[in-house]
């Protein structure tokens, strides 16, 4: 499953948060500038080496392809029906490769350790009145959230076979969605249940002492 951090000790899992977030951009912007079909593939190749290379092998590859093809069968046909069906691959691709580009950020970097580097890039927005920490955990828990989708595209597509749906196709996009807010809330009650409306770093102690105190009877 995409997004999940895998422990290792790759040259990718022992670089520095900031320069993977940066090559990230990077990537994305040159695969966003690709204009032909060979190039994307191009662009996949070299992604798929990418894995490789650190040790996480072509499971979370496939599994993300698995999960998206019914959006890509859509966005296929959308195009097809209005431009061509290569604008249609070509977007696909795109979407593909930027998704398994992002995977390696996730899937080679812990969330506290993203979290703090959204933190630093913020801080001068401070004077500004920005909440930074709240910024930082909300972009923290948006690169987190990848795996999400794909899990939620999974149970829908199994709770379909299980009810003699073989091919559900588009049919799972309405419980996905549904899945996928409900995830939203779950992560909203985690997020108050632990005081983490704020940055714990500046919370009142006797606040914090009163709230473990409460939690604990």
């Amino acid at each position: 499953m995409m997004g999940l951090y895998r422990p290792g000790h790759s040259w990718l899992h022992r670089l520095a948060p900031g320069w993977k977030f940066a090559a990230l951009l990077l990537l994305a912007t040159a695969l966003s500038l690709t204009p032909s079909l060979y190039g994307q593939l191009a662009w996949l190749g070299a992604t798929l080496a990418l894995y490789l290379s650190v040790g996480l092998g072509w499971r979370p590859a496939w599994s993300a392809l698995l999960s998206l093809s019914p959006f890509f069968v859509l966005i296929i046909l959308i195009q097809w029906l209005t431009v061509n069906w290569q604008a249609g691959v070509w977007l696909s691709l795109l979407m593909y490769v930027a998704v398994l580009q992002a995977g390696l950020l996730t899937l080679t970097t812990r969330v506290a350790a993203m979290l703090s580097l959204f933190e630093r890039l913020l801080r001068p927005l401070a004077p500004l009145g920005v909440d930074v920490w709240k910024v930082s955990l909300v972009l923290a828990l948006t690169i987190r959230s990848i795996p999400l989708v794909s899990r939620e595209i999974v149970i829908a597509r199994d709770a379909c076979k299980a009810r003699g749906i073989a091919h559900p196709g588009l049919l799972i996009i309405t419980p996905v969605l549904v899945g996928l807010i409900r995830e939203s809330e779950a992560i909203g009650d985690a997020i108050a249940a632990r005081g983490l409306e704020s940055d714990p770093a500046h919370q009142d102690p006797t606040t914090e002492s009163r709230t473990i105190g409460s939690a604990s009877q």
